[in-house]
This record gives structure tokens, C-alpha cells and sequence, in this order.
């Protein structure tokens, strides 16, 4: 009978440990997406600054301009995850197609009050850029926690489902091409 007990004990202690670790890696993700959020919503405060900047020289440009402002005013706080790396993607794209139509401006470029700015963007965009590989690096370990056994039966009992890794789309696994940059 006191064997029984033990047993009876060690699992319940074995499966409460698994249950906190499950815990443990899903907060980890919802931390380390966190972090991304804080890293996009530096990005989106830059932006307004960015274009404002921009527009006096870049009249043309509108179309982009126009964009980027809309993806920016998207994003809301309530937004689903998947949305919101979705929003980040597009901004992204534009961002680089607005940056390498400031190529065509000199006058620009020399603007004091631009270069900050886009110095300050530079650097959000490392530490987005970090954010994600560490929200990449969560992601794994918590789906491989809820994978492997016996932690997926009690993923499955207490319903941890597998979260999605921050993807870029396919056009921007790409070569870039500084020739066809400085062509355009």
C-alpha cells in the first residue's frame, strides 16, 4: 500500500513539474512576442517623424508615403499576433522601397533632422530583428515541449497547441540587388 502511495505521489509530482514547464515555455513566448511588439511600436512612433520629414522631398512618392501611414494606423493593440507580423511585413517592404527612393534625393540625405531619423530606425530595426530571433527561439522550445513525450499528453489535456515562428514572406529571402536599386 505505501508503495502505491509513492508511485501515486512521484507521478503526481512528475506531472505537476511537466504541467509548469509547459507553463513556463508558453509565457516565454508570449514574452518574447512581447518584445517584438515593444521593438514595432518604437518603429510606428519613428514613422510619422520619418515621413514628415520625407514628404517635402519626395512628392512624388505619395503612393508609398500613403502606405506606409495606413499600415502604421493598422496596427492595433488587439490585433492577433498572425496580423500583426503580417502588418510588419508589408510596413517592412515599403520601408525599404522608401528608403531607396531617398537615394534620389541628396538634399536629403544631408538633412540633419533626417539622418537622426533614420539612424533611430536602424537601429529599431536591429533590435526587431533581434526580438524575433529571440520570439523564434521560445517558439521552438515551447513546441518541442508540447511535442515531446510524455509533455504532449498533458499539452494536449490542458490544450497547448503548437505556436507559429515569425516567417519572412518569400520575396524577401531574395538577393538583393544593389545594381537594380541604383537603376530604379
Amino acid at each position: 500500500m505505501t508503495a502505491v502511495l509513492i508511485g501515486f505521489g512521484v507521478l503526481a509530482i512528475l506531472a505537476m513539474l511537466i504541467y509548469n514547464n509547459l507553463v513556463v515555455a508558453r509565457n516565454q513566448v508570449e514574452q518574447a512576442f512581447g518584445s517584438i511588439d515593444v521593438m514595432l511600436k518604437k518603429r510606428y512612433d519613428l514613422i510619422p517623424n520619418l515621413v514628415e520629414t520625407v514628404k517635402a522631398y519626395m512628392k512624388h512618392e505619395k503612393e508609398t508615403l500613403v502606405q506606409v501611414t495606413e499600415l502604421r494606423n493598422k496596427v492595433s493593440e488587439n490585433a492577433p499576433s498572425e496580423e500583426k507580423i503580417e502588418i510588419d511585413n508589408k510596413l517592412t517592404g515599403l520601408m525599404r522601397s522608401l528608403m531607396v527612393a531617398v537615394e534620389n534625393y541628396p538634399d536629403l540625405k544631408a538633412n540633419d533632422q533626417f539622418t537622426g531619423l533614420q539612424r533611430s530606425w536602424n537601429e529599431a530595426e536591429e533590435q526587431i530583428s533581434a526580438a524575433r530571433r529571440a520570439y523564434n527561439s521560445s517558439v521552438t522550445q515551447y513546441n518541442n515541449a508540447i511535442e515531446k513525450f510524455p509533455s504532449s499528453i498533458f499539452a494536449s489535456l490542458f490544450n497547448h497547441t503548437r505556436k507559429v515562428i515569425f516567417e519572412i514572406p518569400q520575396a524577401e529571402r531574395q538577393n538583393v540587388s544593389a545594381k537594380d536599386m541604383f537603376n530604379n
